[in-house]
């Protein structure tokens, strides 16, 4: 199971960067994890019992919303457009 490869990571950080170098920023990572959390859930629904999996992906909605509230307290103008942008609510 693939998750997402190489070009479609680098499209997510062409249209999530905030500049030309920038690689790391929260609203990159948080789109980076998004991608991966809802091809994780698609997964779930199909797979109930793979609890490494389930574990997996608690973690990752942790580490996202860890970053969203990072974001939300640094900017909150970034904040709001990017949960806009992903289609997250709050």
């Amino acid at each position: 199971m693939t998750i997402m490869n190489k070009e479609e990571k680098q499209a997510l950080i062409a249209e999530y960067r905030r500049s030309d170098s920038d690689v790391g920023s929260p609203e990159v990572q948080v789109a980076i994890l998004t991608k991966k959390i809802n091809a994780l859930t698609e997964h779930m629904k199909k797979n109930k019992k793979d609890f490494s999996t389930r574990r997996g992906l608690l973690q990752m909605v942790s580490r996202r919303r860890r970053l969203l509230d990072y974001l939300a307290a640094r900017d909150q103008a970034r904040y709001v457009e990017l949960i806009k942008r992903l289609g997250l609510r709050r």
